[in-house]
């Protein structure tokens, strides 16, 4: 037996300790509570992995899912899936690698959730990390060349408005599959859709989005006139030139949210692509720039309930339009009269930018309002 495997055999009798079970297991799905049994849904993205990859996705990424070894490791395969059209296959590349694949579930505080998954493979295991609690992960030495049922229960502390769900093998122990996973709980009350901020305050808000032209001149203005900015940058500009959106949201009140990945028509997707959209920029916008997103704009303007429920699963309060356009030379106020406390201003990261900016702050003065950030009103 090697290094690796007497270690695994001690982490299984830890285990075995610390929940009782006789190791290795699969534990059997336990009942939801009856206070939850009504609202119960699934909360985990691509459960099945035959959501299609978005346009501007990382090349071989799989939707939903972060895993360590790339494109190079894993990948989603035809072949006898559990249930479907496809499955999760990882073959870790080398000895010192066991092939995880993970993704970040929104959870409520204090909430009993139940995660599992089908695998095929010797040593695969599926847990949960951030619960605010100690959980043992759920595992497996050998499914005999069949599909097995994984499960784990855990009930998030306190604090927790987020975890790691994780699937992976053992070292050296060869490939694996995944399919059918689930994070069984509550659903979360769907995302809010504003235009403005309710607010008496004399502020403005100016938003950019996207992110493909990125200016010296626009970058100068917001530095020399201290304009807190939201950037809704997409993934692969944001990826490009990260130090860029940090330079330019260094204003405190400015911060960096989520726009989707591929600047779709979200109305035109069903829930499940759109929540692969909508989490997988927030995922994106989370390891650039180290704060998850918790305001979503939707390309296009374009929205509907399946948005609002996709972003809420994603960890999103808001989705955010507009009530004024100042892109490309326009001064659009989608109201009456001036610029009023509370409006969201949209703007583009263009070549115009510079003087879009410039004309948006002139309507903001003759208004009597500042620009102010909207993490510090939307809560």
């Amino acid at each position: 037996m090697s290094m690796r495997l007497s270690a695994l055999a001690a982490s299984a009798a830890l285990l075995t300790g610390l929940t009782g079970l006789t190791a290795p297991s699969t534990q059997a799905a336990p009942t939801a509570q009856t206070t939850q049994a009504a609202q119960t849904v699934n909360l985990a993205t691509n459960p099945g992995f035959e959501a299609p990859s978005p346009d501007l996705a990382d090349w071989g990424s799989i939707p939903g899912w972060t895993c360590t070894g790339g494109p190079a490791e894993a990948a989603v395969t035809a072949t006898a899936p559990h249930t479907g059209a496809s499955a999760l296959t990882v073959t870790p590349a080398n000895a010192d690698s066991t092939g995880e694949c993970a993704q970040t579930v929104a959870v409520q505080p204090g909430t009993t959730y139940t995660a599992s998954a089908w695998v095929r493979g010797d040593f695969v295991y599926l847990g949960a990390t951030g619960t605010g609690k100690d959980v043992a992960p759920a595992w497996t030495e050998s499914t005999g060349g069949g599909w097995q049922r994984l499960s784990t229960r855990f009930t998030t502390g306190p604090n927790a408005h987020s975890v790691r769900l994780y699937v992976h093998g053992w070292y050296q122990q060869g490939p694996f599959s995944v399919d059918d996973v689930r994070v069984d709980g509550p659903a979360p009350a769907p995302a809010v859709a504003a235009g403005s901020v309710p607010t008496d305050d004399k502020v403005v808000f100016f938003t950019v989005d996207d992110g493909w032209q990125r200016t010296p001149e626009a970058e100068r203005f917001i530095a020399d006139h201290r304009l807190p900015i939201t950037a809704f940058p997409l993934p692969m500009p944001a990826a490009a030139d990260p130090a860029f959106f940090r330079r330019v949201t260094a204003v405190p009140g400015s911060s960096v949210q989520d726009h989707s990945v591929s600047h779709a028509d979200l109305g035109k997707l069903p829930l499940e692509q759109q929540q692969v959209e909508i989490c997988d920029a927030r995922d994106a916008m989370t390891r650039l720039f180290g704060t998850a997103p918790t305001f979503f704009r939707p390309p296009f303007f374009a929205w509907n309930a399946d948005t609002l429920q996709a972003a809420a699963n994603c960890g999103i309060r808001t989705v955010l339009t507009a009530d004024a356009d100042f892109s490309w030379g326009a001064s659009n106020i989608w109201h009456p009269g001036l610029l009023q406390p509370g409006d969201v201003v949209l703007m583009h990261w263009t070549d115009t930018l510079a003087v879009d900016l410039q004309r948006a702050l002139a309507a903001a003065d003759a208004a009597g309002l500042k620009p102010a950030g909207l993490v510090d009103y939307l809560r």
